[in-house]
């Protein structure tokens, strides 16, 4: 009986290995999406308000919504997501565009455009907000950084990860 389950631990144990579990890492994701929302939220000064210039603002507004959206497509089962287009033997887009990648490509497109929206604020400046030129020391925008990148991070490998299985 122990030599059994020993088997068959040790067989799903080697086909496990290499490969990094699903939802845990699909929820990290997701946290890592509402992190990103939350940090915009608190940035603009609440739910209510909005940021000055109304291009900003409304930029903060397509952040908040992106990363609620992001982090619920990263929820969603596997087999609820839509699988790419076939046409017989033919594949219509690229490989890593899969059932599994919606969410990671959103959340590649969620973190960067924060990101280098935020390095331009700082360095050249950005239309209608010339405050910020030189303003580094902002702890939300380095919690925001760090957030944003920690998600490109996760999205990208997990990316290169589909792209590998296929």
């Amino acid at each position: 009986m122990q030599e059994m389950v020993a088997s068959r631990t040790n067989s799903a144990l080697a086909e496990a290995r290499g490969k990094a579990p699903e939802f845990p890492v699909r929820f990290v994701g997701a946290l890592l999406a509402v992190a990103v929302a939350a940090v915009h939220v608190a940035d603009q000064g609440g739910i209510t308000a909005m940021a000055s210039p109304a291009w900003i603002g409304w930029g903060y507004r397509l952040i908040e919504a992106g990363g609620i959206l992001t982090a619920l497509v990263l929820l969603l089962p596997g087999t609820a997501l839509p699988a790419p287009m076939r046409f017989g033997q033919v594949r219509l887009g690229p490989a890593w565009l899969g059932p599994a990648s919606l969410g990671w490509a959103a959340g590649v497109l969620l973190g960067t455009g924060p990101f280098l929206g935020y390095i331009a604020s700082r360095t050249v400046g950005v239309p209608g907000d010339p405050g910020d030129v030189g303003n580094w020391g902002y702890w939300v925008g380095t919690v925001s950084l760090l957030v944003e990148a920690a998600l490109v991070m996760l999205s990208v490998s997990m990316l290169l990860a589909v792209r590998q299985r296929r």
